[in-house]
């Protein structure tokens, strides 16, 4: 059996445990509503940190508007929703379908932004496109506390809630599953290698104009998705909850987990959700607390927790034998250098 096979049989096996262990905590009460709250954030910011990683870590392009895409993701999720329930009379939990595909177009609307955005800016570099990036997510705040069905300042209130739990999860494994896919996929690696050198990328008959833009539209894409969960959780939505320091949050995420590491983006965006909670009495200071993580970790580590590495239940096992293989190797090297000069 090839690695490949291998890999789907553990990973299909390891979200089925994944499950089992998700219904055992809720049937066995071990979940409170704080706790089932932290970890439909969880997977919010899980699937803003893959996502950006995909504009920031693999194509290697700084974006600071990830939370605008988010927003508009939220608020087109929201309005699609209420609608339905204002159209239908229906005061229970909004249907999964009606659900899902306000999610998907949620989403759609996003990406469709992010290429109108993406087009023009990808072809700026470095701090120019982080610098067009931020304004952008600035003007849609703007834009959504002007207009009046979206709330205006007062913010968007009535939205019905989707907190389960199952869904949320199986919405975040499918996004995380897409994500690996993509990046060891062709046009992953088209994206990768224009990161590495975009003029030896140009040269080598890859269009890099088309793969940056792909990567922005699918970044602003699953934002949306984002967005949406995000809405459908909090029941409320503000302009204000989607500025600068939201997109530095996320932005975060990606520096502190490895940029270019999906399962960096995943680590970092657990450690940081959790922890807060965890010390929730020091939760007003999460902020200083991620920017001492940021300095620490750009001062001893500067790669991220993960630098590029990627975790596989097939792979990991062998490079940690390999690992110590060496170690060992090294260790018998010296113990005969030592001998040897003795000698």
């Amino acid at each position: 059996m090839n690695d490949t096979k291998k890999a789907y049989i553990l990973n299909t096996i390891s979200v089925i445990l994944l499950f089992i262990l998700l219904h055992l905590m809720l049937t066995g009460g071990m979940f409170t509503r704080r706790w089932q709250s932290v970890v439909i954030l969880l997977c919010i910011n899980v699937i803003l940190a893959v996502s950006l990683n995909l504009t920031t870590g693999v194509l290697g392009q700084i974006a600071l508007g990830h939370a605008g895409f988010m927003s508009i993701g939220a608020y087109t999720a929201a309005l699609i929703t209420k609608k339905y329930m204002a159209d239908f009379s229906a005061t229970d939990q909004v249907p999964l379908g009606i659900y899902v595909i306000a999610l998907i177009i949620g989403g759609l609307i996003a990406a469709f932004v992010g290429l109108i955005v993406g087009l023009p800016a990808l072809r700026l570099r470095g701090d120019y496109l982080a610098i067009v990036t931020l304004g952008f997510a600035e003007i849609i705040r703007v834009i959504i506390e002007y207009l009046d069905f979206t709330g205006g300042a007062q913010g968007l209130r009535g939205i019905n809630k989707m907190t389960n739990l199952y869904v949320i999860v199986a919405i975040t494994l499918v996004v995380i599953f897409l994500m690996f896919t993509l990046g060891r996929s062709r046009q992953g690696r088209a994206i990768i290698s224009i990161r590495e050198d975009e003029i030896a990328a140009e040269s080598s008959g890859i269009n890099t104009i088309y793969y940056k833009t792909l990567a922005f539209v699918v970044s602003a894409f699953f934002a949306g998705i984002a967005g949406g969960i995000y809405a459908h959780s909090m029941g409320i939505l503000t302009a204000k909850t989607f500025g600068f320091m939201k997109s530095v949050e996320i932005l975060i995420f990606v520096v502190l987990g490895g940029s270019g590491s999906f399962t960096g983006s995943i680590v970092a965006a657990i450690l940081l959700t959790v922890l807060p909670e965890v010390l929730r009495e020091f939760a007003d200071y999460r902020m200083l607390v991620y920017s001492i993580l940021l300095v620490v970790m750009m001062i001893f580590k500067p790669s991220g927790i993960f630098g590029r590495y990627e975790f596989s239940l097939v792979n990991t096992p062998k490079d940690i034998k390999r690992y110590f293989a060496k170690r060992t190797q090294k260790k018998k090297g010296a113990v005969q250098d030592d001998n040897n000069t003795e000698s």
